[in-house]
């Protein structure tokens, strides 16, 4: 009987921390690259040193942090809201216990010569195509968070990613320029698509429309989005509700290629 209470203590341990291993990487997949991964770690420094106190008997100063820890719960919300709605669409979608998006999330089970990583090589020689041209532009970037809510609102497609199919979607002249389009791996499997429009009083007035969409669809879900301006002809990367800056337009590739990772 001992025998078995210590084979159950040891399961038990190790799916408790296969829990807290998965618990912790997809909050650092949702905070990871904004202003909330600073918030989140100061977060843990707090804990860390509440606990320490404790562990030391130190009552006074355990007393009134673990106070500010339970008063401040309201205020955490409040602060991540935005990663708190992103993580439970993560958990509540539909596509999570779907196959092709379960081995997604564990990639090392894919075979060689299966891979459908998005052509983030052939989208940005594309956008920079359409940037030179001045030619408006919408990609949005499907990561864990289901999009199909806004596919439905545009034309379904199933074209595989290739630089001539992204600047003939957006051509000026096109029945299909209008709207955003949706990747998946490395399908355009939407066109024409609209998107929820942000209702940030931050973003800076020379953004217009286009730009407003892609910070909107980025805030209620993880999705990526990248836009070309009209006006300007250059290209915006948003991500998480926010402008990401960059240097050239090799980094954004590399920052692209790290983020679908």
């Amino acid at each position: 009987m001992d025998f078995l209470n210590f084979i159950d203590f040891k399961i038990t341990d190790v799916l408790d921390i296969i829990f807290v291993a998965v618990l912790l990487y997809y909050i650092y997949k949702l905070v990871r690259g904004s202003v909330a991964i600073n918030i989140f770690i100061g977060i843990v420094i707090v804990w860390a040193f509440w606990k320490l106190t404790e562990l030391l008997d130190m009552q006074m100063i355990s007393s009134m942090v673990g106070a500010f820890m339970q008063v401040g719960l309201i205020a955490l919300i409040i602060v991540f809201q935005q990663e708190i709605r992103k993580f439970l669409l993560m958990i509540g979608s539909t596509n999570f216990a779907n196959k092709r998006n379960f081995v997604k999330h564990f990639k090392f089970l894919k075979q060689e010569g299966l891979s459908t990583d998005t052509d983030v090589d052939a989208i940005l020689k594309a956008c920079e195509k359409m940037a030179s041209t001045k030619t408006g532009a919408i990609l949005v970037i499907e990561r864990s968070n289901s999009l199909d809510f806004i596919k439905s609102t545009g034309d379904r497609m199933n074209i595989e990613i290739n630089q001539p199919i992204l600047e003939s979607i957006f051509y000026k002249n096109s029945t299909l320029h209008d709207g955003a389009a949706v990747i998946v791996g490395n399908y355009i499997v939407a066109t024409r698509v609209i998107l929820p429009v942000s209702n940030e009083r931050n973003i800076p007035l020379r953004f217009g429309l286009r730009h407003r969409a892609a910070v909107g669809i980025s805030e209620k879900t993880d999705a990526l989005s990248i836009v070309v301006s009209e006006e300007t002809g250059l290209i915006s990367y948003i991500k998480n509700g926010e402008f990401v800056l960059y240097d050239s337009i090799t980094q954004l590739g590399n920052m692209l290629k790290q983020d679908l990772i």
